[in-house]
């Protein structure tokens, strides 16, 4: 007697329940994740895949596309002064920007709990980053101008060094031939030529200096009078707006020069010193009779205008400043999202137990923000690799060789006037494995993290 066949779905032997279909890991058939993954794949073959496959293959090619050079135009990478320049430009700022801008990030998220208007205060560091990178490098070119008077920086450095060094008074002015001193043309020293006495007030004249424009608001001259046995003296400006007056005269109507120094020398042994007055008069001591007066070098040099930013050695730094400013506020407000989520009786718990607070931050708020402060900063190090528009626009073109970055060497070999794409490609792909092992480490540290 046959057994009769089981049919599908039926009850297997011993009540055993039919195996049922077997589906894929993701819960449907395999041809719809194909199909749903299949525009994503295209276009990330089309954008990503394609674009690194082809320069590649023209990094193998000479400037025309012709000509097959092999790794030729990778020897040209690592032989070009110039290119040499912005890889070394880069590893400069792989080390230090990504760093200094986690350290300021750090910084502000720390006194944003601190201050009173956080709100405010996070606006305000962080509102640079809603400024393009060009319109940040135009802000900075105008930063860094020499000029004082139009460089906000230069400002500063020199308002901070005359507070505590002397600045040079009058630095186009000179003595006239009528005046009775002997020295360079321009910027002094000048020197009397006879001895003075005591009884003769000196009169040491100069010229150079438009009367509208002599520094503070100096009132007329006034000639010295005798005092026993000082020796004194007027230093003046000789001249008169629209002319007039008698050279070599204090005429009483010509500006007075505060602030000269006046030295008396005898066999080249400055003997006593003295500075002129509101009124252009200076006094001397009796040891001063029968020296020479000069004005010494100091006087003329000229006047202190700060830094040269934008200089071969600091235009790097300078930049780098720039970019500082601008996403300081992106690693404060990823810091401070992670400083969020600390938990208070950690830090509670360190301060009872005697810590202060710079132990509290250093050895418990640091090593718990440890991972978020490494995020910003292998994110940071991605970015600055890639740096391009504040070097191109904030680095002035006779300096540009010497701020020069991997990325904007790119741009100037492929699309400059030499426009070799071969050379260009290679640099890219140079980049590019630069770039990869950072991204390599922040893909393994995502799916750590993601593991927990």
């Amino acid at each position: 007697m046959s057994t009769p066949a089981v049919s599908a779905g039926a009850a297997g032997p011993a009540g055993v329940p039919p195996a049922k279909p077997r589906k894929s890991v993701l819960g449907t058939r395999p041809w719809v994740v194909v199909l749903f993954l299949l525009p994503a794949l295209i276009m990330l073959g089309a954008l990503v895949v394609y674009p690194i496959g082809y320069s590649v293959w023209r990094s193998l090619y000479d400037e025309t596309g012709d000509g097959f050079v092999g790794l030729g135009n990778y020897g040209d990478v690592f032989s070009d002064d110039a290119t040499f320049t912005a890889l070394k430009n880069t590893a400069i700022w792989v080390a230090i920007a990504p760093a200094l801008v986690t350290g300021l990030g750090l910084i502000f998220a720390v006194l944003t709990e601190r201050v009173r208007w956080q709100t405010a205060f996070k606006l305000i560091i962080f509102m640079p980053m809603a400024i393009s990178m060009l319109a940040a490098g135009i802000i900075f070119r105008l930063v860094y101008e020499a000029d004082p008077d139009q460089g906000v920086a230069n400002a500063v450095v020199v308002g901070v060094h005359d507070t505590f060094v002397e600045s040079t008074a009058y630095p186009k002015a000179s003595a006239p031939n009528w005046s009775g001193m002997e020295g360079p043309r321009a910027k002094g020293p000048y020197t009397t030529k006879s001895t003075v006495s005591a009884g003769e007030p000196a009169l040491l004249p100069l010229v150079g200096i438009p009367p509208d424009k002599v520094p503070g608001n100096p009132g007329p001259a006034k000639t010295a009078e005798a005092a026993g046995d000082e020796i004194t003296g007027t230093v003046w400006l000789d001249f008169q707006k629209g002319g007039g007056g008698e050279k070599g005269v204090v005429d009483g109507k010509e500006s007075a020069l505060p602030g000269v120094k006046v030295e008396a020398v005898k066999d080249g042994d400055v003997v006593a010193s003295a500075t002129t007055g509101d009124d252009g008069t200076f006094s001397l001591p009796k040891e001063a009779d029968g020296a020479q007066l000069r004005l010494p070098a100091s006087n003329f040099g000229a006047a202190y205008n700060g830094l040269d930013w934008l200089g071969p050695s600091l235009v790097t730094p300078a930049v780098i400043g720039a970019y500082a400013w601008m996403w300081a506020g992106f690693a404060m407000v990823l810091i401070a999202a992670g400083l969020a989520g600390v938990d208070r009786n950690l830090l509670e718990a360190a301060r009872v137990d005697g810590a202060n607070e710079w132990q509290v931050f250093r050895r418990v708020t640091v090593p718990l923000l440890a991972p978020v402060l490494v995020v910003v900063f292998v994110t940071l190090m991605i970015n600055v690799m890639k740096i391009f528009d504040l070097v191109y626009i904030i680095a002035p073109e006779p300096v540009q060789d010497d701020a020069n970055v991997l990325a904007l060497q790119l741009y100037l070999v492929a699309f400059g006037p030499r426009a070799d794409y071969g050379l260009g490609s290679a640099i890219a792909i140079v980049l590019f494995i630069l770039v990869l092992p950072v991204m390599i480490i922040n893909i393994r540290r995502l799916r750590k993290e993601g593991r927990r």
